[in-house]
């Protein structure tokens, strides 16, 4: 493991603490609690199963800002590793506290093998909702691969439904882009459970682009796709009232009759007995031409 290895194993302290401020003493000298201690930054290294990758900067600020002047509220809680310790949960709090220039935070010092650091990771994070959907995906992925626990067993070791986690295991099947509008939270797990519905990818992909780009509810959303899946209407049954044999010979007598084009457009019987009008098309091309055809009609025109 990195942490019990020379140089990759100097904890988050020493990687992200330069250009901080300085804590106030008011933390440093903080009342000392039974069942909690204190233990210095550099020795904490983050959890090897840490569900969570994704951290506001903006809201670590905030974090490290409120650290500055109330200090840690709520210690972190690590399990021994080699000569330091493994963060379990609270790697925001650790993060901010670093950015916030403390030296040392508040702990409490679990015994835990690799099974339970990862439940104490996922269900901390899951309490405070600080993952995304597709990380809670990929926890409870790992305590299936790593453990061979079944979906009720991970349902259980997390305090959710079977069909939670089955549903949410779903969604790290969907196309990349779409894992990363939900990782950002553009889509919701309710749209999640729509989309994964949706056999082929490229559907996914477009139906989730089109929630996001009109800011679609989950109920919108089922009534695009529901739109989308909805079959074409079938042409009414009806039939020619007019053979079409017949229909193109009357065209083509109609035609020498008038010497320009005609079209003949037979009516029409529906199924349900409705009749469907025809017409007749015939083609002039001047006033004179138009004359020409009514006076083969036998139209007197004053």
């Amino acid at each position: 493991m990195a942490a019990r290895q020379g140089g990759l194993g100097r904890g988050l302290g020493a990687l992200i603490r330069d250009g901080v401020d300085a804590a106030p003493e008011a933390e440093q000298e903080q009342t000392e609690i039974p069942g909690i201690q204190r233990i210095p930054v550099d020795d904490i290294t983050p959890c090897a199963f840490q569900p969570r990758r994704e951290f506001d900067e903006d809201a670590l600020g905030e974090l490290a800002q409120s650290i500055r002047q109330r200090g840690v509220l709520q210690p972190l809680l690590v399990r021994k590793s080699g000569e330091g310790h493994e963060l379990m949960a609270g790697e925001r709090r650790l993060r901010a506290s670093i950015q916030a220039g403390l030296a040392d935070v508040p702990v409490i010092i679990m015994e835990a093998d690799d099974e339970e650091a990862l439940e104490v990771a996922l269900v901390e994070n899951l309490q405070r909702e600080d993952l995304n959907i597709v990380e809670i995906a990929d926890g409870y992925q790992l305590l299936l691969d790593r453990f061979a626990l079944t979906h009720e067993q991970v349902a259980d070791r997390v305090g959710c439904s079977r069909s939670a986690v089955t549903n949410a295991l779903r969604i790290r099947e969907l196309p990349d882009p779409v894992k990363a509008m939900l990782a950002e939270g553009k889509l919701s797990a309710g749209h999640a459970k729509l989309i994964t519905g949706l056999a082929i990818p490229e559907e996914q992909v477009q139906i989730a682009e089109a929630a996001v780009a009109q800011d679609l509810s989950v109920r919108a959303l089922e009534d695009l796709i529901k739109k989308m899946q909805r079959p074409p209407r079938k042409p009414r049954a009806m039939r020619q009232d007019i053979p079409a044999s017949h229909v193109g010979h009357l065209s083509d007598r109609l035609h020498s009759h008038f010497g320009t084009s005609v079209r003949v457009t037979p009516s029409r019987t529906y199924a349900n007995g409705k009749k469907g009008k025809g017409h007749i098309q015939i083609d002039f091309f001047s006033n004179e031409d138009l004359d020409r055809i009514i006076e083969l009609i036998g139209l007197e025109i004053d």
